[in-house]
C-alpha cells in the first residue's frame, strides 16, 4: 500500500500542512493530484538533465496520464511500472523525496484509478494540461536547459502552466464534490486563475536568487518589478474572494480552510518582499499564529479573510 501522506510529508510541507484539512472525498483527490504535478514539476526542473531528456520524459508522463484517462477500466497502463524504474534511475533532482516520488508513480496512479470516475477525469485531465505546458516551455527553453522569461505576457503564461490550472482543478473537484456550490460556479472559475497565479507570483518573488542559480529567470528583464508587485496584489485580492465566495456559497470548512491559508501566507509574504526584497521569508511563529486566527475567526462564523 503506498504511502500518500509520507510521500506529501516529504515533497510539500505546506501542502502536509493545508491538504489534511480537506473532507474527503476531495482530500484524496486533492492529494493525487499535488502528487502528479509535483512528478511533472520534477521533470521540468530536472537541471541535471538536458533539454531533450526532460521533454521526452515529460511527453512520455503524459502519455501514461491521458493512456489511463482513456481506459475504460481507469487503471494505469502496464508499462507504468518499468517507465518509473527507467525515470527513478536517471535520478533527475538532487531532493531525495522527488526522487523517491518519481519511482512511486506506479503506486500513484493505482491510487487515483480509486477515485471515483469523474475525479479521476478532472485530476488525470488537468495534471497532463500542466505536463503538456511545461513540456512547451522546456523546449522553448536555451540549449543548456535554463528558463528566461522576457515578457510579462510569458511570465503570466507560465504562471498559468504551473499554478493556474492548479487553481481550475481545485474548482473543478470543489463543485463536483460540493453540489450546493454550483450557484458559485461563474465566480469561482473566473477567479480559479488569478488564485493560481497570485501564489506563483509570490513564490517567484521571493525565490528570484535561488532560481536565478539554478538557471531560472522568471522576471522579465524589461518588466519593472513594481509591476509585478502590483499584479501579485490584484491576483491576491482576487484569490481573497474566491475563499469568500466558497464560504458565503456554503462551501464545506475544509474547502474555506485550504484556500484561505495559502492566501493569508501569501499576502504577508509579499508585505515582506516590499519591505525586505527577495528571499524574505514568514517564521515559523507567524505561520502557526496565522493559522489560529484562521480556526478562530472560522469558528465564531466570520470571514476567513
Amino acid at each position: 500500500m503506498i504511502d500518500l501522506a509520507g510521500l506529501l510529508e516529504r515533497t510539500s510541507r505546506t501542502f502536509a500542512l493545508s491538504i489534511p484539512r480537506l473532507p474527503e472525498p476531495t482530500r484524496l483527490a486533492v492529494t493525487l493530484a499535488y502528487l502528479l504535478f509535483r512528478i511533472a514539476d520534477t521533470f521540468e526542473d530536472a537541471a541535471v538533465w538536458p533539454r531533450e531528456r526532460r521533454v521526452e520524459v515529460l511527453v512520455d508522463f503524459m502519455a501514461l496520464l491521458d493512456q489511463q484517462n482513456q481506459s475504460p477500466d481507469g487503471r494505469p497502463p502496464a508499462r507504468a511500472t518499468d517507465v518509473a524504474r527507467h525515470w527513478s534511475a536517471l535520478r533527475p533532482s538532487e531532493h531525495q523525496g522527488y526522487v523517491d516520488l518519481v519511482a512511486a508513480t506506479p503506486g500513484v496512479l493505482d491510487a487515483v484509478a480509486g477515485l471515483s470516475p469523474a475525479s479521476r477525469a478532472v485530476v488525470l485531465r488537468h495534471a497532463s494540461r500542466t505536463a503538456e505546458g511545461m513540456r512547451r516551455f522546456v523546449e522553448n527553453s536555451y540549449e543548456d536547459g535554463t528558463l528566461d522569461l522576457s515578457s510579462l505576457e510569458e511570465l503570466r503564461d507560465y504562471c498559468y502552466v504551473v499554478a493556474g490550472i492548479v487553481g481550475e482543478l481545485l474548482t473543478d473537484l470543489f463543485l463536483l464534490d460540493a453540489p450546493a456550490l454550483q450557484a458559485s460556479a461563474h465566480a469561482l472559475r473566473s477567479r480559479a486563475r488569478d488564485f493560481g497565479e497570485g501564489l506563483q507570483l509570490v513564490n517567484i518573488l521571493k525565490d528570484v536568487s535561488d532560481d536565478a542559480r539554478d538557471g531560472r529567470t522568471y522576471l522579465p528583464p524589461d518588466t519593472d518589478r513594481s509591476e509585478i508587485l502590483a499584479l501579485a496584489r490584484a491576483d491576491l485580492a482576487s484569490a481573497a474572494e474566491y475563499v469568500l465566495t466558497l464560504q458565503r456559497g456554503g462551501a464545506p470548512r475544509g474547502f474555506v480552510e485550504f484556500t484561505a491559508l495559502p492566501v493569508l501566507l501569501a499576502v504577508e509574504t509579499l508585505a515582506l518582499l516590499e519591505r525586505d526584497g527577495p528571499g524574505a521569508k514568514l517564521p515559523r511563529e507567524r505561520v502557526m499564529t496565522l493559522v489560529s486566527e484562521l480556526d478562530a475567526r472560522l469558528d465564531v462564523g466570520a470571514p476567513a479573510l
